[in-house]
């Protein structure tokens, strides 16, 4: 463990305004407060604030974060009180700790709404003061190298998967990613060990058959920048397996075809000679078509800057090249902790000057359900970016697949409300259009226009989807409050009975719902009958059944919203079909088409078949799958192989499929040559993230060099 004056040492090598009082009250306290409380290592527990402590005191941080991360535990985990901190310590040390506590003294059902709950306190937290999460960056490190300790496979993998869903993001959003990366890496052996296992097999290889590569690409760099006269420091780094993983997937690429999995980093003087030596190499070396990025000129939302170009450089090897300045590549590794300001009291760094937290503020204010808002979040940090243009020249970062109507809530809410079209690069496009690179976005407004639920279908940014939810919720509502009251007042009436407020409060009393607006809206939305508010409002009533049936207006509705089927949208005793032309399956975003005198093809909502039906609006039916569904149904997933043509392919193929749990129906075999073999196979699944965790398995799979879904 870190002994008490070496932690202080640490801080003054850097600072020296320490505040060793501070850190040496810090350090005692948390010492006796854990007392001999252990970690599932064994350890004694203090050695994990200590080693926090120690992670921020590698990225220079301020006393005030040093002794936050020795107290990060102390009240959730020990009988020190908010109180204590604030006494001992101060106000401004106590509002660090508390926001870094987790909300786990509180009593929640659900473990995803308990984590639901903790990130909402947390993102107010740092929203306030960014250090906060700064701290918890480190916490969650330090438990990420110590998790091999926890005995639960199950608890390591929630735990991982928590990490990449959401700490990770976060890292990388602070430009951190020397920590990003690292808990990328540590995730991602937890929760799939086979292909982190595969990928470090080929980068084992890679090096093993060019040991001298590296050295050599670095070699050749460094002397054209010298016989250039450029004084530069040029190193290479091998991508981790994570990274390539995730790149293969998203590309749907082999590993053979990544250009960097080896990359070369050109450190130079200032931004005039980055772009001279991205000059000088582009006329050495052939360039990449389609692989060049300029974030210096157009810099990432997290102020990452650097120019990156993919070149065939010596022996015809495809390599990619990132150039840029000392401070931008201090940047780019350390992030917010490489341009930290130390001062005498050093001041809080308000959260949200940073857009990102901004945006998820918005998403946080517009999101009463916990779990909702975690979906949304996750959605609005864990995707890659597009950026577009306003017609006045602003710059807004979208995440990749964007429509016009995700760009129309990135400028305002309002305006994504109103959005009626959009130009882009002065052409009319419809709103489901997905934006790229470079595009130039003027959204069309009308004060008439609402949001539809159909733009749930293709939004892609958790603000739009989150404010979608929220008009739709509000406008069912009402609609829901509007029927209910008027199906009571009609029975009433029929009935010769006076519907006074006092009748209605009562009866709401009697089945136990807040005030009568909840009693119309439980009658708008079917779950509760009119007979029994009436029996409830007038004791002695009795409904008639031997008389003639009352119309219900809801009645369909019931029957949609109540039917066993998995599908929403259509009558539980309707015949549907599963369209052989896109093989939709559970979680796919579909829609169904009506063929008439057969029933009902339901679709994906992407595929090319609908192009057919584009002049039939009435035949288009708007379904979805049923969340709370005890859907025990296995669907059929068609995908594309490429394979290599070699003797044991198919068997390793099957067993793949067979390990991920899909069940290969059907197989064709459409091209073949001495090399390679295009399969088309159907998988049994029981929904889309099961097709994709297939999907997955066979993508890392030796034999296969490329998977698609297919039609």
């Amino acid at each position: 463990m870190i002994r008490q004056f070496e932690l202080v040492d640490r801080v003054r090598a850097y600072d020296k305004n320490v505040d060793e009082a501070l850190l040496n009250r810090a350090y005692v306290f948390a010492m006796q407060a854990h007392g001999t409380q252990t970690r599932a290592s064994g350890d004694p527990y203090f050695s994990h604030p200590l080693e926090v402590a120690g992670i921020l005191t590698d990225m220079k941080l301020d006393s005030d974060t040093i002794a936050t991360a020795l107290l990060h535990d102390v009240i959730e985990d020990t009988v020190a009180t908010r109180e204590q901190i604030d006494e001992l310590f101060g106000g401004k040390i106590a509002e660090l700790v508390d926001g870094v506590t987790k909300l786990s003294k509180i009593e929640l059902q659900a473990e995803s709404v308990r984590q639901a709950e903790n990130f909402r306190k947390f993102l107010l937290a740092m929203s306030n003061d960014i250090r906060v999460l700064l701290v918890k960056l480190a916490d969650r490190l330090h438990n990420m190298r110590t998790l091999h300790h926890i005995p639960k496979p199950e608890k390591r993998r929630r735990i991982s998967l928590e990490t990449l869903e959401i700490y990770a993001p976060l890292a990388e959003r602070l430009g951190m990613h020397v920590l990003k990366d690292e808990l990328e890496h540590l995730s991602f052996g937890n929760l799939d060990a086979e292909a982190m296992e595969s990928i470090t097999a080929r980068l084992n290889f890679l090096i093993e058959e060019s040991p001298d590569l590296e050295g050599e690409m670095v070699a050749a760099l460094q002397e054209l920048m010298d016989m250039s006269g450029i004084k530069a420091s040029v190193c290479g780094r091998i991508k981790r397996p994570y990274s390539i993983w995730r790149k293969m997937e998203r590309q749907n690429i082999s590993f053979e075809q990544l250009s960097d999995v080896m990359a070369f980093r050109v450190v130079v003087a200032d931004v005039d000679e980055c772009y001279r030596a991205l000059g000088i190499i582009h006329g050495r070396y052939s360039t990449i078509p389609g692989r060049f990025k300029d974030y210096i000129s157009i810099p990432k939302r997290n102020h990452y800057r650097s120019v990156h170009t993919s070149v065939i450089g010596p022996k015809n090897r495809r390599l990619e090249v990132q150039i840029r300045t000392e401070k931008m590549h201090a940047e780019a590794e350390m992030g917010v902790a490489a341009h930290w300001q130390y001062k005498q009291e050093t001041e809080k760094v308000d959260g949200t000057q940073y857009v990102w937290v901004q945006e998820l503020l918005e998403i946080l204010e517009h999101t009463h359900d916990p779990e909702e808002f975690l979906e949304h979040t996750k959605l609005a940090m864990f995707q890659d970016k597009v950026f577009c243009f306003t017609p006045k020249g602003e710059l807004i970062s979208l995440p990749r697949g964007s429509s016009t109507v995700d760009m129309a809530y990135a400028i305002h809410t309002e305006v994504g409300d109103h959005c009626v079209g959009a130009k882009v690069n002065g052409r009319m496009v419809p709103l489901r259009h997905q934006l790229q690179n470079g595009d130039q976005v003027e959204i069309l407004t009308s004060s008439a226009q609402e949001p539809s639920p159909r733009w749930e279908t293709f939004v892609v940014t958790g603000k739009a989807r989150s404010a979608i939810k929220r008009h739709i919720r509000q406008a069912r509502y009402e609609e829901f409050l509007s029927l209910g009251k008027s199906l009571l007042e009609k029975n009433a009436q029929r009935n010769g009975l006076d519907l006074t407020p006092a009748v209605l409060a009562e009866a709401a009393k009697i089945l136990n719902l807040n005030d009568e607006t909840a009693l119309f809206v439980a009658v708008g939305e079917g779950s509760l009958a009119e007979e029994k508010v009436l029996e409830a409002g007038f004791p002695g009533f009795e409904h008639n059944s031997s008389g003639e049936k009352l119309p219900s207006v809801h009645e369909n509705w019931e029957q949609v919203s109540k039917g066993a089927g998995p599908i929403s949208g259509i009558s539980a005793k309707a015949k549907i079909h599963m369209a052989d032309c896109c093989h939709p399956v559970r979680g796919d975003r579909i829609v169904g088409i009506n063929a008439v005198g057969k029933g009902i093809d339901v679709h994906s909502i992407d595929c090319a078949t609908l192009a057919e039906f584009d002049d039939k609006p009435d035949l288009w039916l708007d379904l979805g799958w049923r969340e709370n569904s005890t859907d025990d149904s296995y669907y059929v997933g068609r995908l594309r192989l490429e394979v290599i043509n070699e003797r044991g392919a198919l068997a390793s193929i099957a067993a793949t499929a067979s390990k991920s749990g899909g069940n290969i129906s059907n197989l064709e075999i459409h091209d073949r040559d001495p090399e390679c073999v295009i399969m088309v196979i159907d998988v049994d699944v029981r929904d889309v993230k099961h097709l994709n965790e297939v999907s997955r398995a066979l993508r890392v799979s030796r034999v296969i060099s490329r998977v698609d879904r297919s039609g």
